[in-house]
């Protein structure tokens, strides 16, 4: 199928690349020229695994192609729209200019019988807008809502093999046109497996936006948990371990440590709760005012604990952080949870150095007064303190017999829990986790 992608950022780069992985002729449109230049070289201009290999594998097949001309649409039946939705500023709700613009530019463009295919995360009641603008350019196109469940650095399999498809249209039926057109775009996964589900445009806009707010509510309660552990001498991570093996719980996304960033989930569920005040149905998400709350709250205990581990006090302490993405595996630096701590720790007088081995560029621009190392072995140097703040594996196989030769004073604060302290502390260093005894 002959295939547009509107927005190739994070979400709409790789859906264009998997896309004409899948057999589909596709061509990634986006405003921005750097970007575009960028991805028509096989580059792309974020760090995600696996994808410059597969941008190159299917640009030399000729199935895929990059422009700032939005007319080259034309011709296309199935156009995906994947801009940001970022938050508003000064306000949580979500900043929809991006999406209107879209879908605005696109409309001059659309034919007989074209799906146009939203995939950004928005508030409710986007698609009905907007599908009221679709169809009245009277060319009888369709939206539909089919939102993304990518998780940065598995984005490319997650869009390949996803768990799951959803298909919101406008009458919420099985028999309405699109249904069939998106099955046969997603004609190969769908043949090994994965299930779809078809819903109105309501229901879907809400799954993913739900999805996140059940996983930060998820994390949260065990960063609550790892409070009162603290308090009371036990250990979180045994006792994530204990409730987690009952399947109504389940053990993922139990893991305490200095709690969730990113450019989603963040701003999903105080966009959420912003759309619910806008309907009148505030009261039911207030709990997601706590969840937010308690994640935030992670930042400054983190803190506190480092002061604690250097003896009461940070002033001049040299202070080295492992980790600035948000998460391991991606260049992500949007409200990253390692950099605010970082950040806050050079407030309060520490000598900071921040290593990472994939998003020093992205953290030196929004932290440009941190100083920043890319070898982690000379970032270790004479410090008085690691804080393990982004579990990438190189950190996780750190170790500590060889490394407290390199350190002034052999003190390690484990933000994501996933050292052995046990080992560490028989090598001789002061081991502080999060919620643990």
């Amino acid at each position: 199928m002959r295939i547009s992608v509107i927005g190739c950022g994070y979400l709409g780069a790789v859906h264009a690349a998997c896309m004409a992985k899948l057999g589909h002729e596709v061509v990634g449109i986006d405003v921005d020229s750097r970007k575009i230049a960028e991805l028509a070289e096989a580059r792309a201009p974020f760090y995600e695994p696996e994808l410059d290999a597969l941008l190159k594998e299917v640009q030399e097949t000729g199935r895929l192609t990059f422009t700032t001309d939005m007319s080259a649409a034309e011709g296309s039946s199935i156009h995906f729209i994947c801009v940001g939705t970022p938050q508003k500023k000064g306000e949580n709700a979500a900043d929809l200019s991006y999406v209107d613009a879209a879908v605005t530019e696109l409309l001059p463009y659309l034919s007989p019988g074209d799906l146009v295919v939203g995939k950004s995360t928005v508030p409710v009641g986007t698609a009905a807008r907007l599908s009221d603008a679709v169809q009245g350019q009277e060319t009888e196109a369709h939206l539909v809502w089919n939102p993304e469940f990518l998780r940065e650095g598995h984005a490319v399999s997650d869009t390949l093999h996803p768990d799951r498809f959803v298909y919101g249209v406008s009458d919420g039926s099985e028999d309405h046109p699109a249904v069939a057109a998106l099955d046969e775009v997603y004609a190969l996964p769908l043949s090994a497996g994965t299930p779809r589900l078809v819903t109105d445009h309501p229901t879907a806009e809400l799954v993913k936006t739900a999805a996140n707010s059940f996983l930060a509510t998820k994390i949260s309660f065990i960063n609550a948990m790892a409070e009162l552990c603290e308090a009371a001498g036990a250990d979180v991570t045994r006792l994530a371990d204990a409730i987690g093996m009952d399947d109504r719980i389940g053990r993922k996304f139990l893991n305490a440590g200095i709690g969730f960033g990113g450019g989603c989930l963040p701003k999903d569920i105080r966009a959420f709760m912003a759309r619910a005040g806008e309907l009148g149905a505030d009261q039911a998400l207030t709990f997601l005012r706590e969840v937010d709350a308690i994640n935030m709250r992670r930042r400054t205990r983190v803190v506190e604990l480092s002061r604690e581990l250097c003896g009461g006090s940070l002033m001049g302490k040299r202070i080295t952080v492992l980790g600035a993405s948000f998460k391991p595996e991606s260049d992500d630096v949007r409200d990253s949870p390692a950099l605010s701590i970082a950040a806050q720790l050079q407030l309060q007088g520490a000598i900071v150095t921040v290593t990472d081995p994939k998003a020093l560029a992205n953290a030196a621009k929004r932290f440009p007064e941190l100083h920043y190392e890319t070898s982690s072995e000379k970032a270790v140097q004479r410090a008085d303190a690691l804080l393990l703040l982004t579990e990438w594996q190189e950190y996780r196989d750190l170790d500590p017999y060889e490394l407290v030769t390199s350190v002034s004073t052999p003190r390690i604060l484990d933000g994501r829990n996933v050292l052995d302290s046990a080992k560490w502390r028989a090598a001789g260093w002061s081991y502080r986790g999060l919620g643990r005894p």
